[in-house]
């Protein structure tokens, strides 16, 4: 029997444009916070809810995603007075969040409940860090899926990506010049966002002097690491626009849409080809549009190579001219298309998405939170001068896309409109 690989997305078409992100909190981006993971993700949740004009009754819906630490969805509505009618808490880390505004949307969809918050809560730095360490480090069980990767020396995300990375250089010519460019330009980004954690411009060749951690990776290729919480709160539209703030619309959604082998990506080719290429076949038909119309991008930046990789495969340029793409000037605020506008993980911080998707949201209002005056109506004033320590609000933005990637096996995305 052949597995039937297409979707239809014309039975998907009738959710465009009928579920909202309706609010948006976060913490501050941080090492050391010195709190707990249900303090961070209390935080975040209420000032998101806040954000949205919503009372704790109003939300009965809850989601989170956690990879190493987290606290459990029901601690977290405790603290906050909310009684879900529709709780669940994920496993996993980056392309969780654009999955789970799928799973918010279907569950309200079903009449499980009406409003739903997703958070996540992680001491990514101070407590459990990915290469293993932090104060809560420990010795883990070689068993499972780490017998195809820890036992072949992949210990840590940079090495089990670097092979995609290193055949996209030899396949395409990419060179490493090429990808810094885009730690150059999101820290661009960064230095006109005062919560960045690092907010400092660096250089293309700063990039390429800090020392190599896992070949073509080095140090300014990987993103940085901290303690945060972040939320948002999805409903109906047409209970969005009740809310405080103008909602961001939702248009699509992909869900961990996986290659062939999504658990041993580099045997199943071509390993310089990632996820997006088969999500970007429910992405633009299910929204309606394609690349070319989006102004915003928010590509997960785990490492340069990764946004460049998926900018390349959902059809922002040409297969193999992902370099040129990010080097152009086309990714930088001012660009034809700027990308990961806050500075994403390379500078902001690391949340395993979802401050990428709070960045679009806050694009698509037109109240981005730079270092631009407040006016007399209590909104920035945008100068749209993006010269550092100045604005990062992009001009006239109806349309953003959000690339979550988990490896180069497995990614999410995400439409979202102006309303």
């Amino acid at each position: 029997m052949t597995q039937k690989t297409d979707i239809d997305a014309t039975s998907n078409k009738f959710l465009r444009g009928k579920y909202a992100i309706a609010g948006i909190g976060e913490t501050g981006y941080v090492r050391g916070s010195g709190r707990t993971t249900k303090a961070l993700g209390t935080e975040a949740v209420r000032k998101a809810m806040q954000d949205a004009g919503l009372k704790p009754g109003d939300v009965d819906g809850m989601l989170s995603y956690s990879f190493n630490d987290s606290t459990f969805t029901p601690n977290i509505a405790g603290e906050l007075g909310i009684r879900p009618n529709f709780y669940m808490d994920v496993y996993g880390g980056g392309s969780s969040i654009e999955a789970l505004i799928g799973i918010a949307m279907g569950v309200i969809e079903a009449g499980m409940c009406n409003t739903v918050a997703i958070f996540r809560a992680m001491n990514g730095y101070s407590q459990v860090r990915i290469g293993g360490t932090g104060d809560r480090s420990a010795v883990r069980p070689l068993n499972g899926g780490s017998l195809f990767s820890r036992g072949y020396g992949l210990m840590s995300a940079g090495q089990m990506f670097c092979q995609s990375f290193m055949r996209h250089m030899y396949d395409y010519g990419t060179t490493p010049e090429q990808v810094a460019s885009v730690k150059a330009i999101h820290s661009e980004h960064a230095s006109n966002n005062p919560k960045a954690y690092y907010q400092k411009r660096v250089s293309v060749d700063d990039v390429l002097s800090s020392r190599m951690i896992v070949k073509p990776l080095h140090l300014l290729d990987c993103c940085v690491e901290t303690d945060n919480g972040t939320a948002l709160i999805v409903t109906r539209t047409d209970r969005a626009r009740d809310c405080k703030h103008r909602p961001a619309i939702i248009q699509s959604v992909v869900g961990r849409c996986c290659k062939p082998r999504p658990d041993m990506h580099y045997q199943s080719g071509p390993i310089s080809t990632v996820a997006g290429h088969y999500a970007k076949d429910i992405l633009w038909p299910n929204a309606g549009v394609g690349p070319e119309d989006i102004d915003v991008t928010g590509s997960y930046d785990a490492f340069t190579f990764t946004s460049m990789m998926q900018l390349e495969d959902y059809g922002f340029c040409k297969k193999g001219e992902g370099g040129a793409y990010v080097s152009d000037g086309t990714i930088r605020l001012g660009g034809k298309r700027p990308n990961n506008t806050s500075g994403g993980h390379l500078c902001e911080g690391y949340t395993h998405g979802i401050n990428m998707v709070i960045e679009n949201v806050r694009q698509l209002r037109g109240d981005v939170d730079d270092s631009c005056p407040m006016g007399s109506g209590g909104k920035r004033v945008h100068s749209f001068d993006y010269s550092e320590g100045g604005c990062r609000q992009v001009r006239d933005v109806e349309l953003t896309a959000n690339l979550g990637w988990g490896t180069p096996g497995l990614g999410s995305a995400m439409v979202m409109a102006r309303n």
